[in-house]
C-alpha cells in the first residue's frame, strides 16, 4: 500500500468510527430538511441590537437624537423581530412535538408557534427595559464612585449580563429550548456573571464588581437585593432517582426576600429562605434559613501571620 493509500486507509477507519451509531448517543441532533440551527453568532447580533433598543445612545452603531430616535428604534425592533424569530424557530426545532415529523409539520405547527413567542417577546420589550431602569439606578445609587447614569450602562458588567438574562428570561418563559441558556452563557463569558435563565429576579437588582457570581436556576431573588462578587447562590444537594440520577425542575435554590444583602464570596446554598432585610457577610456558609432581618457574619479569626505580626515580631 502506498503512503497516500495508508493516509486515506486511516482516514477513512477514524470517519467510520466517529460516524458509529452507539458512540453518538445524546451527541447528535438529526435534523429535518430545512431545519436552521442555532447560531451563537446571530444572538450577539440579537443582543447587541437589543442593547440599543434598551439604551439608545450608548449601543448601537448610529448617533440619535429625540428627533431620530423613533425611527432608530423602529428599524432596530424590525431587526430584531428578524432573527429572534429566526433563533427561536430553530430552538423550537431542537426539541420538536411529536407531531412534527416532517417538513410539512414544522412548516404549519412549529413556525406558527415561532411567529408567535416571537411577538410575545416583542411587546414585553418596554417592560423589559422598564424593568432594567430600576437596576441601572440601584447600581448608580449603590455605588458611591459612580459618576451618571452613563457610565452605569457602558462599563458596568451587572447591566450587560442582566440585560441578556432578562431577555432570555422571557423567552424561557415561553418554553423555547436551548436559546434562553445561549443568551445567557454569552453574558457569562462577557462578565463571569453566571444567571440560568429560570431564575427569577425582581426590580432594582445589582451586583457590585461582578465577577464569579451564580445565580442558580431555581433561585428566586425579591427586589431592592444587592449582591457581590464571588456569591453563589446554588444547590446543597441533588435528590437522585431509581437509576442514580439527578431529579431535574425541583426547587434546589435559595429564596432572597426582598432587600437582602449578600457580601463578596458569600456561599447560599439549599432551598433556604433569606428573609427581608438580611444581611449576609462577606466569605459566610449559608445552609439554613434566615429570619427577616437578621445578620450573619464570620467570626474573627486571626491566622498566624497576624499573630507574629501583633506579637512584635515582624514579618
Amino acid at each position: 500500500m502506498t503512503r497516500n493509500g495508508h493516509t486515506i486507509n486511516i482516514l477513512k477507519k477514524t470517519v467510520d468510527k466517529l460516524s458509529e451509531e452507539h458512540s453518538l448517543k445524546g451527541l447528535f441532533h438529526e435534523h429535518l430538511d430545512d431545519d436552521p440551527l442555532p447560531s451563537s453568532k446571530a444572538l450577539e447580533e440579537v443582543i447587541e441590537i437589543a442593547r440599543s433598543i434598551f439604551f439608545p445612545g450608548f449601543y448601537g452603531k448610529s448617533s440619535v437624537n429625540m428627533q431620530t430616535l423613533n425611527y432608530h428604534i423602529g428599524v432596530n425592533v424590525e431587526k430584531l423581530h428578524k432573527l429572534l424569530y429566526q433563533q427561536i424557530l430553530a430552538g423550537l426545532c431542537i426539541q420538536k412535538p411529536k407531531e412534527c415529523e416532517s417538513v410539512e409539520s414544522v412548516n404549519t405547527i412549529v413556525k406558527k408557534r415561532a411567529k408567535d413567542i416571537t411577538m410575545r417577546v416583542i411587546e414585553k420589550l418596554p417592560e423589559v427595559r422598564r424593568v432594567l431602569a430600576t437596576d441601572v439606578q440601584a447600581a448608580y445609587n449603590g455605588d458611591p464612585a459612580a459618576v451618571s447614569y452613563g457610565e452605569i450602562i457602558s462599563c458596568y458588567p451587572v447591566i450587560k449580563a442582566l440585560t441578556n438574562y432578562r431577555l432570555a428570561h422571557e423567552i424561557f418563559l415561553e418554553e423555547v429550548p436551548l436559546i434562553p441558556r445561549m443568551i445567557t452563557e454569552m453574558a457569562h463569558s462577557e462578565t463571569g456573571i453566571d444567571i440560568h435563565p429560570a431564575a427569577k429576579i425582581g426590580e432594582c437588582f445589582t451586583i457590585d464588581h461582578g465577577t464569579g457570581v451564580v445565580i442558580g436556576a431555581t433561585c428566586i431573588i425579591g427586589n431592592n437585593v444587592k449582591l457581590y462578587q464571588g456569591v453563589t447562590l446554588g444547590a446543597k444537594s441533588f435528590p437522585l432517582d431509581a437509576k442514580g440520577n439527578p431529579i431535574k425542575g425541583i426547587p434546589r435554590h435559595p429564596i432572597l426576600e426582598d432587600n437582602v444583602i449578600v457580601y463578596a464570596n458569600a456561599t447560599i446554598l439549599g432551598r433556604v429562605t433569606i428573609g427581608e432585610g438580611c444581611v449576609v457577610g462577606a466569605n459566610v456558609w449559608v445552609t439554613r434559613s434566615m429570619k427577616p432581618r437578621t445578620r450573619k457574619y464570620k467570626k474573627d479569626k486571626q491566622d498566624n501571620l497576624d499573630l507574629e505580626y501583633n506579637n512584635g515580631t515582624g514579618i
